[in-house]
């Protein structure tokens, strides 16, 4: 075979999109080898794909099958919002192992990285560039531009860097229907995605992102209905490693025959699921208080 197979899932609603695109990807993927395999490692299960959510916010937006649960889903969207850019490393202390950047901190600061200057971190680069505000300002000027787009790749940096960001982009433009709602569509780029590893937290994490960032401000600005539009979500790679086939297939390929999508999702607005959402945030923050101290 000498074509990577493009594959092209549209749902309602995000848990949906998201069973439908692992399926496609389990059953039309082709194997591949990564530079992360260990000895024996099975070769991956690999793809490009274009997953459309119609309505990011539809029911029912949780899918049991991500490895992992509530309180790890409240983590990822904290982290979305800026709560770990300080784990940054600093680059030029080669014992500094923390990482390498977060996504908030390549949004919201784009151009700069941490250094170490008199014992104390401090943000460096030739430019500094918020382009969460910069796509506010724009969509709340000009609500059809076509460039409201936010990036994060750093060739200075990422070219050369061990685990460089997946997220690449992110692409927004408003669209008014006959109400006078405004809908917030939404393009986003991953150059590489683990469709089973992180790709449901990744995608949660913008949708909530989008809603509680972007819309909101913009709506705040303009006094406007801003309400989620369409998710396109397009990764260059999506992929299943090898040592994780086993358990999806366990975990979600084999229980789908056996009964309805309901069995294996949770709605968002239960209250059950919801509580458990909001009470994870102290966790949370005292796991990240945790960290720190010891880093």
């Amino acid at each position: 075979m000498k074509n990577i197979p493009v594959l092209h899932v549209c749902e309602q609603s995000l848990a949906a999109a998201y069973e439908k695109a692992l399926v496609a990807l389990h059953e039309q993927g082709v194997r591949f080898r990564t530079q992360y395999d260990k000895p024996g490692d099975p070769q991956s299960l690999d793809c490009t794909m274009n997953l459309t959510v119609l309505d990011p916010l539809a029911e029912p937006m949780i899918h049991k099958a991500f490895p992992g649960g509530i309180e790890e889903l409240r983590e990822y969207v904290m982290e979305v919002s800026g709560a770990k850019d300080h784990w940054v490393k600093n680059m030029n202390d080669p014992k500094d192992t923390r990482w390498e950047y977060t996504y908030h901190g390549r949004l919201a600061a784009y151009g700069t990285w941490q250094e170490s200057r008199d014992g104390q971190p401090v943000r460096v680069g030739g430019f500094n560039v918020n382009q969460i505000e910069a796509v506010i300002a724009k969509l709340v000027k000009q609500p059809f531009t076509r460039q409201a787009q936010m990036i994060t790749w750093m060739p200075n940096i990422d070219l050369e860097c061990y685990d460089p960001p997946c997220l690449q982009s992110l692409w927004y433009r408003l669209m008014e229907d006959d109400d006078g709602v405004s809908w917030l569509n939404c393009n986003v780029r991953f150059r590489s995605n683990d469709a089973w590893g992180a790709s449901f937290m990744n995608m949660f994490g913008f949708v909530i992102f989008n809603r509680d960032v972007i819309a909101a401000e913009i709506a705040r600005r303009t006094g406007k209905t801003i309400k989620l539009g369409r998710l396109n979500w397009q990764a260059d790679s999506y992929h299943i490693y090898g040592k994780d086939i086993a358990e999806a297939k366990a975990r979600l390929f084999d229980r789908i025959p056996r009964g309805p999508l309901a069995d294996r999702t949770y709605e968002f607005s239960d209250e059950g699921i919801q509580e458990m959402y909001n009470d994870a945030e102290a966790a949370v923050r005292a796991k990240i208080a945790e960290y720190d101290a010891t880093h």
